[in-house]
């Protein structure tokens, strides 16, 4: 039975966000919010963690998780970035958008596509989410909480809780934070190409 920690959106208490902490450093995988869903997440290099989160959302191996990142230093450890690439991330995070780069040698191949080697990294502007970041003192592996069968992320609490509670260690329930998917924008290449758009995105790349 997941742990349920009932957060405050905007002033987490620290307490709830040490408990959420060490469940994730001892393997745990959760259901936290972010500025744009909720989402799945795990600790960097939790191999067991990210096949029970490809579990519950059947999907394959080929699906692209994204690395949830506190800020652009961060980011520079996991993704080739140059001073036009920065400038643009700059301007831009956080935010919700999802960024496509290059990976760099610190990325655990599973976190990488298999054929372009690029990963897809986050910033994004949540309160619960960087106090979580800030107590991990690293990034987090993500994937936007989208049931089989389903075309929008799971959002009611009560069903989150019936649904995952034996498949999870730990809910984080910080009210509703949206329901969409982020914006993708493609940097491989340095020019950004917008992949997916959010319903919410004002098309400032375009």
């Amino acid at each position: 039975m997941a742990l349920t920690l009932a957060i405050h959106p905007l002033n987490p208490q620290p307490r709830f966000i040490a408990q959420a902490a060490a469940v994730i450093r001892k393997g745990g995988v959760m259901v936290y919010p972010t500025d744009s869903a909720y989402a799945l997440g795990c600790a960097v290099g939790n191999k067991a963690g990210m096949e029970s989160i490809t579990r519950i959302r059947q999907v394959d191996n080929r699906h692209n998780f994204t690395l949830v990142c506190r800020d652009l230093s961060e980011i520079a450890t996991y993704a080739r970035v140059d001073n036009a690439t920065y400038r643009l991330l700059k301007a831009h995070t956080p935010a919700p958008y999802t960024f496509i780069l290059k990976a760099t040698s610190d990325v655990p191949r599973l976190l990488q596509h298999a054929k372009r080697k690029t990963i897809g990294i986050r910033v994004p502007e949540h309160p619960v989410v960087a106090a979580l970041l800030a107590s991990l003192d690293g990034p987090l592996v993500s994937s936007t909480l989208i049931l089989p069968g389903e075309s929008d992320p799971l959002i009611d609490m009560d069903e989150i809780e019936r649904r995952l509670s034996h498949q999870v260690d730990l809910i984080i329930d910080s009210g509703f934070c949206g329901l969409e998917a982020t914006t993708v924008i493609d940097l491989e290449d340095g020019a950004p190409q917008v992949l997916r758009r959010g319903k919410g995105d004002p098309a400032p790349f375009e």
